[in-house]
């Protein structure tokens, strides 16, 4: 990964963020801050729907710019037409429910004795279906007032958002901080820089593998692997053993696939991590509110996403100044692994400029690696189509859409049982009615 530093400053350039009133956001504020010289932001418009949010956020972001002497403005708005007009980028970090639908989300798949979590499993179906109507509608909105902006998408699922929009023609490129969090990792580990580490990071939006670390061109996998081992197996939540046998570190999110039945007892027998974010989120806007306070709070660290606003920086300045570098982000497959759809969107290392992100050329995959690839891409096209019926006026039937739910859901690897399948097509509709336009 090519570091931030080495970008090529642009002329000062208007970004939106829709979701601007997520507690996440002084993370990204933070970033916009310390790398002022590499995203020369003149204006910066937070979009939210909570405008009691939007006010304590903004009223925190204008302080950290403030403090650090950033000249930018900021400003924020319900108005979603408004705050993108003019805007060189778009940034989506929204959820659509909030809080309260990821907990269903996470908890009602666990009594069909399958993971309950907002991005994989019938979980992660849930929420695109949610998810992926409102962010195309957002996107079009978008390219009528600029047709030339970018679509930055953090909003999960990741993958399957971002094949919405590549698949609808919008300027898009999805992001995640999974990968930017191993380079960090390596680094610290190593002794190194960020800058200096280089990965060959491979598969999907949180099904990705680490195949090779390299510093200086040389791989050193087996030597962090040799002297790091049980550290970097206590990050990904799975056993040493796993990663030696691999040779390779796995996402954490892979734990759901390689432990899915210890991961659902232990689910089972703790408040779901929605309920923990909702705590963490009242505490934070508690803190957001306080005048006083001008950068963001260590309690922060514990909402997750680490590094996201480094990532942000370093992929919309690529994309905004024509730099040629090397990312590591969501993107359309065009045969980059040739066992899958050219329109399938992968998350690999590309380069990334102003006509924007290509995947650079990966060695083989193994089968252990391409199968579960094949499978989870499978699943994520059925899911794309169960969540576009009803779109653009288009009539479906409850029918027509239960059976492309179920259809999704059978072909899940963490699904695929006929009566699991069948149970949780139907807890699926019943908790997420409102937003099914068929139902």
């Amino acid at each position: 990964m090519t570091s931030p530093q080495g970008l090529t400053p642009r002329p000062r350039i208007k970004l939106a963020v829709v979701g601007g009133g997520s507690t996440y956001t002084p993370e990204l504020i933070d970033g916009f801050a310390r790398l002022r010289d590499l995203l020369p932001l003149e204006e910066l418009v937070l979009i939210d729907p909570d405008t009691e949010r939007l006010e304590l956020v903004g009223g925190l972001a204008r302080r950290i710019f403030a403090r650090q002497g950033h000249p930018g403005r900021i400003s924020w708005t319900g108005d979603l037409d408004a705050g993108t007009d003019g805007a060189d980028a778009v940034l989506l970090q929204l959820r659509i429910g909030g809080q309260a639908a990821r907990n269903q989300d996470e908890t009602w798949p666990l009594e069909c004795g399958c993971v309950g979590q907002e991005t994989t499993g019938a979980g992660g179906l849930a929420k695109a279906l949610r998810t992926v109507p409102v962010v195309l509608d957002i996107a079009e909105r978008v390219r009528r007032r600029n047709p030339a902006a970018w679509i930055v998408d953090f909003t999960n699922p990741v993958g399957i958002v971002t094949r919405a929009l590549l698949t609808h023609g919008h300027r898009a490129v999805g992001l995640c901080n999974v990968a930017i969090g191993f380079q960090r990792t390596f680094a610290t580990l190593l002794g190194v820089t960020p800058e200096q580490v280089e990965l060959e990071h491979i598969g999907l939006n949180h099904l990705t593998w680490e195949r090779s670390v390299r510093v200086a061109g040389k791989d050193v996998l087996p030597e962090l692997l040799a002297a790091h081992g049980e550290t970097l197996a206590g990050k990904v939540r799975m056993p040493r053993a796993l990663l030696d046998h691999l040779g390779a570190i796995p996402s954490y999110y892979l734990r759901y696939y390689y432990q899915h039945d210890t991961v659902v007892r232990e689910l089972r027998g703790k408040p779901s991590r929605a309920a923990e974010v909702a705590a963490l989120e009242r505490q934070l806007l508690t803190l957001y509110g306080d005048p006083a306070l001008d950068e963001k709070p260590e309690l922060l660290s514990r909402r997750g996403g680490a590094f996201y606003s480094e990532a942000a920086v370093a992929l919309t300045s690529s994309l905004l100044g024509d730099t040629g570098d090397v990312r590591i982000v969501n993107a359309r497959n065009d045969g980059t692994l040739p066992f899958l759809p050219d329109d399938a969107v992968i998350e690999v290392p590309a380069t990334v400029d102003s006509a924007g992100a290509a995947p650079l050329p990966v060695r083989p995959l193994e089968p252990r690696y391409a199968g579960l690839i094949a499978h989870v891409t499978a699943y994520e096209q059925l899911a794309l189509e169960a969540a576009l019926l009803g779109g653009n006026g288009r009539t479906t039937g409850r029918a027509d859409g239960r059976n492309a739910v179920f259809s999704a859901l059978l072909a899940h690897p963490l699904i695929g049982q006929l009566d699991q399948a069948d149970r949780l097509t139907d807890e699926l509709i019943a908790h997420n009615r409102e937003h099914l336009p068929w139902a």
